[in-house]
């Protein structure tokens, strides 16, 4: 057997040799169970009872005959029961897949739902934003106040500043003129008088 093309090498003499095409057991398999259905045999019963037709139709004697058209009718009955069976197994996977979505919706919903539930519900959320609100405005008041009170704290430590300024150049104008004042006097005190 070559597994690269497939196919299946017979020697039939030694100097012949005959090419079969090979299929793996899973090829088989699958062909089979595709052309089976559901693997009940139906195709070997229709072959049968075309068989088992084509016998009738050749039979020689009316016994004969008899008993392949009794073959027939046994081998058509179970066709019949097997057509049966597949039209309720078909109308149960059916039943089944409606029965499946169903439950996948009812899922889906529960899964939803509990999304939902971790949240608030809409009255709640508006209570809260409406507090938030509230407290929003009362922190800007509160925050108008503060920036009222530094500027006007800017103001009194600019004056208190000034203050201080004018207040050192006083000291520093009187220290100066108490220098020069005590300056003429020890001119003077020095200087006898004319």
């Amino acid at each position: 057997m070559n597994s690269d093309t497939g196919y299946l090498y017979l020697k039939v003499t030694k100097s012949q040799m005959v090419t079969l095409p090979f299929f793996p057991a899973d090829e088989v398999i699958r062909k089979r169970l595709l052309i089976d259905g559901d693997g009940a045999g139906d195709d070997r019963r229709i072959n049968l009872l075309v068989k088992s037709f084509i016998k009738w139709c050749n039979s020689g004697s009316q016994e004969e005959g008899y008993s392949q058209y009794q073959r027939m009718l046994s081998t058509l009955s179970q066709c019949e029961f097997s057509m049966g069976k597949t039209l309720l197994v078909y109308d149960m996977n059916l039943r089944e897949m409606e029965n499946y979505e169903k439950i996948y919706k009812e899922i889906e919903y529960d899964a939803l739902a509990k999304v939902i539930q971790h949240h608030p519900d809409r009255h709640e959320t508006l209570k809260e934003l409406e507090a938030l609100g509230k407290e929003l405005e009362h922190l800007s008041h509160i925050k108008e106040s503060v920036e009222d009170k530094l500027e006007l704290r800017r103001k009194q430590f600019h004056v208190l500043l000034s203050t201080i300024h004018e207040l050192q150049q006083t000291l520093e104008n009187d220290e100066k003129l108490s220098e020069v004042e005590e300056a003429q006097e020890a001119s003077m005190e020095t200087d006898p008088k004319p």
